[in-house]
């Protein structure tokens, strides 16, 4: 019984696979991977789905690559050449090398997944190597005007409420304050957040459903706290404290808008994001002495190499200062 509970939801979930690509038997595993991939894998929703759409569009290749609908069996005898041709198509589309690598990974959980349930080998992904990536460097905001854009007095001669670019202030200041994600400030309920001289620590859901600790300033929940104080709309304990305008969900996009507002009101380049203040919080944090893996802690990374990215920054910095300070330079 709850074997045919499961397969109802697996194939509800592989229902934006397009039918015409694919044959019955492939369709079933792919739903079930998505729901394995949600259950027990617990990826975030938006690697989830972008490993779908990554599938769906080799799918749809070797359709028109074999010249018909693509079966399990088919699948599984993918030949390297095929899975060349198909990232060469990507690339054609001018698919940078982050988004191709993504998708190798995606075909290779598929992959994975048919071989542990005895569904075949599809040992042409492995054989693939991932595409080169150049590394790109964090661009942080200056200190300053990091500050600057936790401060609702920056956008006071915009015609919108006072509620709202405090909202603004205050996503902003914990971005920044506490090197969170967007999406991840956005989940925080009401109760999560203390109030000015009640605590100083939040707990954070972040990537892959993990929790951990995070600091949070005073001056941040005292922002926070005026935000709350302001809002027309209710704010339950157990729900998010970042509403919108009508009392709804807040999208990370309204975020995004009230910084380019802010870029234009400081002069910032385009660089400068909501994901820029997490950056600079890492930036910060090293220049003034931070231990490397206490900011990976703080930041919620799963490997000390991704935190180490910072480093590059930080000496990047200090050429700069020396290429323009020193005299003889």
């Amino acid at each position: 019984m709850a074997k045919a509970t499961v397969n109802t939801a697996s194939a509800a979930e592989a229902a934006h696979i397009d039918m015409g690509t694919i044959a019955a038997d492939l369709k079933t595993e792919i739903g079930r991977w998505l729901a394995h991939l949600r259950t027990e894998r617990r990826l975030s929703p938006k690697t989830a789905e972008a490993y779908e759409r990554d599938l769906r569009q080799c799918l749809a290749f070797l359709s028109r690559h074999w010249g018909g609908r693509v079966s399990l069996r088919q699948f599984a005898a993918i030949e390297t050449a095929d899975v060349r041709a198909f990232m060469a198509a990507r690339r054609s589309d001018e698919i940078g090398g982050r988004s191709l690598m993504r998708a190798l990974a995606g075909l290779r959980s598929f992959g994975k997944f048919l071989e542990r349930e005895g569904k075949g080998k599809v040992g042409a992904l492995s054989a693939i190597r991932a595409p080169k990536i150049g590394k790109s460097l964090p661009k942080p905001i200056q200190m300053t005007a990091a500050k600057q854009m936790a401060d609702a007095d920056t956008r006071a001669g915009e015609d919108r409420e006072q509620w709202i670019l405090a909202r603004d202030a205050a996503v902003m200041a914990l971005l920044y304050g506490s090197g969170l994600r967007i999406s991840e400030a956005l989940q925080l309920n009401r109760r999560d957040i203390p109030k000015p001289g009640e605590g100083d620590v939040i707990t954070v859901l972040g990537k892959g459903n993990k929790t951990r600790m995070v600091p949070v300033l005073q001056n941040v929940l005292a922002l926070v706290q005026d935000y709350v104080a302001m809002c027309p709309h209710p704010l339950a304990a157990d729900r998010p404290v970042f509403v919108g305008a009508r009392g709804g969900p807040l999208s990370p996009r309204i975020i995004q808008l009230a910084m380019e507002r802010l870029r234009g009101a400081l002069g910032l380049p385009d660089s400068a994001t909501p994901h820029a203040l997490r950056h600079s919080f890492a930036t910060h944090l090293l220049s003034r002495g931070g231990d490397l893996r206490a900011i990976q802690e703080l930041l919620g990374h799963a490997s000390l190499s991704t935190t180490q990215i910072y480093t590059g920054v930080d000496a990047e910095r200090l050429m700069d200062v020396y290429k323009t300070a020193h005299p003889r330079a």
